[in-house]
């Protein structure tokens, strides 16, 4: 009667071990599932900075703007003929 008891016993703390061990995985999946939905949301923001940036940086832009501005600039380092060609036809439009 006594083995029976000890048996049921390490039956039942065992039982409520596996079901601890199931909880803790189930979280862990939970979690796991959330960070990376904001892993790709924050990627997602990522890239669409890249591609304002990437647009806003392109010859053309910096074209137009440096155009609409009337800024004049210069280079500020040394720069041969095919560099200050480039430039004044960026600022002009190619023409």
């Amino acid at each position: 009667m006594l083995k029976l008891l000890l048996c049921m016993i390490a039956a039942f703390l065992t039982a409520i071990a596996v079901l601890e061990l199931r909880q803790q995985r189930l979280n862990l999946n939970f979690q796991t599932s959330r960070l990376h939905s904001e892993i790709e949301k924050r990627q997602g923001t990522l890239w669409n900075q890249q591609l304002q940036i990437a647009a806003s940086t392109a010859p053309n832009a910096i074209s137009k703007t440096i155009g609409s501005e009337n800024l004049e600039l210069t280079p500020t380092g040394p720069a041969g003929n095919d560099a200050r060609k480039m430039m004044k036809e960026a600022t002009t439009g190619g023409h």
